[in-house]
Order: structure tokens, then C-alpha cells, then sequence
């Protein structure tokens, strides 16, 4: 979608506030409208270069709004935190690690087709840095391990509950749902599948197929069927993704940077040198979680075994996005 002038006129002349709702729902009107299994490979593509042209305004015009970021945009974690508070008599969260808005409208439609009553379809900040542990940090655990086996215990942020933290297919994560009120489910998918395929040669295509054979399953819905039986349900993830392998390469002196500082990933850890560029291809943001370089916008690097074409951590609006859906059965 390219920028018209008066959305340029818009996002420059309004407030950090008003901005990032104004791109938020941009990415969300992007992202949402529904998906064929036959197309989705070409049209989440589509898609994310659509959204793309987002990025490329925040990283070369107005870059300050990311700095913004962490303070502005509402996190997912206290969304959650916060709608775990409601007086409802039971409840469920399922986290699917690394889920991104790209999946938002299997999730809306999927629903829709079995049933269920849809109260909230939106999106929230992922944590700085956008990684795993960080999210799991936000919620008041060690780590998402923690929650394996129902050994959440009671002083995190949404407890009390029954937890689960698994990458097991979602026929046998349905079997272990039982009638506990309270649920918190992290299902290590589609992360697991991300990593496995950012390989040369892979990426959004191959992602994109699993994802839209997985969402669509009668398994996945008769998980989904289980957990919102009784309670009301939010899915929701803990981070996005990049589909880095659609990225630009760098320039020769930014991509050298770029591989000294962050070397195959999106970020590192600590206090660094941002580098002499303007617009910047990397900024150093503090967070309730350190200090960290992350990488900004939509480039790649040269890389020792090649850079990988799907990954998180960095400054791109479907890494730091996280959909949010609320659920009745």
C-alpha cells in the first residue's frame, strides 16, 4: 500500500499517539481481510510487501516513533494481564509463539465458520526486544518452560490457572484440557516452524503453506473448541516475525555494520554504537528489559552461512505487532 500525500501529511504532523494508531490500524486493515488456502502463499507476500511501505516510512522519516514505541503503544502483555483481571467466571489464554498479524484473518474466519462469537480482533505491542523470554518476563515468569506440566505456580500475572507449555500436535494438546476453569496454554508453534524453516531457499512460502494447513484443521479448531468450552478464550502471541528473506540488502557500509554489530540476527544485547547513519539502520533503545541494538527497517546482510529468511528481534511492524483475538463458544 503506498502512502498517499495526505497520509504522509497525517502521520508526519500528528502526535506519537495519534501516529501509531494511525499505522496500527493501517497494518491491521492490511493484514485482515480473509485468505484462500489456494492463494495465501502469493497474497501474504502481497501483503507484507503492502506493509512494507510502513516500514519504510517509520525507518527513513520518522524513526523517533520507535523510539516511542515502548512507552505509546499499549503491551501485550498488560492487555492480557488486564483482561485476565475481568470478573469472567473462567478463562483461557493460548499464546502460539511467534504468531503474527499475517494469521490474523485464519483466526477471524476460522472462528467465525465453527461458531464462535468474536468480541475483540485488534493488536498490541510485543515486548523490546520482540523475543521469547522477554514476553514470558512481562507475564511475571522465569520462562515460558516454566509453564510446562501445569508448574506456572501463582505469582505470575495470570494466575491462578492450569498451565502448559508443548510443541505436540494439537489432536494430543486437546487431551490434556481438562476442567480446570482457568487456562494459560503456550504452544511453541508456529515459532518452532519459523526457525526450521529459515534456511536458504525456504521462508515466507514455506511458513505460509504450514501455517494455512494448520489453521484451517479440524485438530487446531477441536484444540481452540476445548479450551473455550465454558471460558472465554484470547489467543494472542508473544512476538511476531520478519520475512527477512524479502528484504532489502544493505549498502556496503551499512551492511558491514550491520554484520559487525548484530551478525546474523536483529539485535544484541547491551549498550553499542548505532552507527553514523542517517536515516539509521539501527537504534539503541532501552527497555524494561536492558539495553539493546536492534536492528532497524527492512534490511539484510551479507552473513557467514547466509542470512536467514525468517527471524525476529528487530524494528518492522510484523515483528513488534501481536494479534489479539477474543473468543466465546
Amino acid at each position: 500500500m503506498a502512502l498517499d500525500a495526505q497520509q504522509l501529511l497525517d502521520l508526519t504532523k500528528s502526535s506519537p499517539e495519534e501516529a501509531w494508531q494511525t499505522v496500527i490500524e493501517l497494518a491491521l486493515e492490511v493484514c485482515g481481510s480473509p485468505l484462500n488456502v489456494a492463494s495465501a502463499s502469493a497474497e501474504v507476500t502481497r501483503r507484507d510487501r503492502a506493509i512494507g511501505e510502513l516500514d519504510h516510512f517509520l525507518s527513513s522519516v520518522a524513526w523517533d516513533l520507535w523510539r516511542a514505541f515502548g512507552d505509546i503503544v499499549p503491551r501485550n502483555a498488560d492487555k492480557v494481564s488486564e483482561w485476565w483481571e475481568k470478573p469472567y467466571s473462567a478463562k483461557a489464554v493460548l499464546v502460539l509463539d511467534g504468531l503474527s498479524l499475517r494469521e490474523l484473518p485464519w483466526l477471524i474466519e476460522g472462528a467465525k465458520a465453527r461458531g464462535f462469537a468474536r468480541h475483540t480482533s485488534t493488536a498490541y505491542a510485543a515486548e523490546i526486544p520482540s523475543e521469547t523470554n522477554a514476553f514470558a518476563k512481562a507475564l511475571g515468569l522465569n520462562s515460558r518452560g516454566q509453564l510446562q506440566n501445569n508448574g506456572g505456580g501463582l505469582l505470575h500475572r495470570l494466575a491462578p490457572a492450569r498451565t502448559e507449555c508443548i510443541d505436540m500436535p494439537w489432536k494430543d494438546c486437546a487431551g490434556l484440557i481438562d476442567a480446570s476453569p482457568n487456562w494459560l496454554f503456550w504452544h511453541q508453534w508456529p515459532d518452532t516452524k519459523l526457525h526450521d524453516g529459515a534456511g536458504a531457499g525456504q521462508g515466507l512460502d514455506v511458513l505460509t503453506r504450514d501455517i494455512a494447513a494448520q489453521l484451517t484443521s479440524d485438530d487446531f479448531w477441536s484444540f481452540v473448541e476445548r479450551l473455550a468450552t465454558g471460558r472465554r478464550l484470547v489467543i494472542t502471541s508473544d512476538h511476531g516475525y520478519a520475512a527477512t528473506g524479502l528484504f532489502f540488502d544493505a549498502a556496503d557500509d551499512q551492511g558491514t555494520f550491520l554484520k559487525n554489530a548484530l551478525k546474523s540476527g536483529r539485535l544484541a544485547a547491551g549498550d553499542h554504537d548505532p552507527g553514523p547513519f542517517v536515516p539509521p539502520v539501527a537504534l539503541q533503545v532501552d527497555s524494561p528489559h536492558g539495553k539493546h541494538l536492534l536492528a532497524l527497517g527492512r534490511w539484510k546482510w551479507k552473513s557467514q552461512g547466509g542470512y536467514p529468511t525468517l527471524a525476529h528481534g528487530g524494528l518492522s511492524l510484523l515483528e513488534m505487532l501481536c494479534p489479539f483475538v477474543e473468543l466465546t463458544k
